[in-house]
């Protein structure tokens, strides 16, 4: 692999497609207005696509956690026939009031914690300081800041609580997908670049 790949870390509910509270049904799965095209512009740039999204679903007894394949497949099946792939999905089934013992828990996985993007730096060979996390929510910012990201929020409304924080505060607010991405674009930063500020830091 490239050990120089970046990414754009993708939020699922609410970033990607819209945010229908703990479901499964392919039937109800569709994208958010320029996801599209917002895409094909990142993908053109060079940007990998992962998925990272919680799944307190599982825990809470709403679904199993292999009907999420059922839920990868319907996106692979919108995203590809445009010529874009997600290059890999993670997701993290915990939550603290779970009520199905195996999955309730408190993790480093679960949103706002870092710990599926930094898997997927590890698994996947991304350079953190060329990536970025595009969410809706600020524990999808706070995550993507975390784990050495830049990080986007889509103001859709789904973030209804702006508890402020150290790693709280995106790079961009955007109005939608499309905005997000265009900002990427026209935004590069590259690794010997966040190298020169860390030096001048010390």
């Amino acid at each position: 692999m490239d050990k120089k790949r970046k990414a754009v870390f993708l939020d699922k509910d609410g970033t990607l497609i819209p945010d229908v509270p703990y479901n499964v049904n392919p039937d109800l799965i569709s994208l958010q207005d320029g996801v599209i095209e917002g895409l094909q512009l990142l993908q053109k740039a060079g940007y990998i696509f992962v998925v990272i999204s919680n799944q307190a679903g599982v825990a809470r007894g709403y679904f199993q956690i292999n009907e999420l394949e059922k839920v990868k497949q319907k996106i692979d099946l919108l995203l590809n026939k445009e010529g874009i792939e997600i290059e890999r999905y993670y997701f993290c089934p915990h939550h603290p009031q779970g009520k199905i013992p195996e999955y309730t828990m408190a993790c480093n996985c679960r949103k706002p914690q870092p710990g599926m993007i930094l898997q997927a730096l590890k698994d996947l060979d991304i350079v953190a300081e060329s990536s970025w996390m595009i969410g809706d929510i600020l524990n999808d910012v706070e995550a993507g800041n975390r784990a050495g990201c830049r990080s986007i929020i889509i103001e859709n409304g789904n973030e209804t609580e702006w508890v402020e924080g150290s790693f709280r505060t995106p790079a961009y607010a955007a109005a939608n997908f499309l905005s997000a991405a265009n900002f990427i674009i026209s935004n590069p930063f590259e690794t010997n670049e966040l190298n020169d500020k860390k030096l001048a830091a010390l």
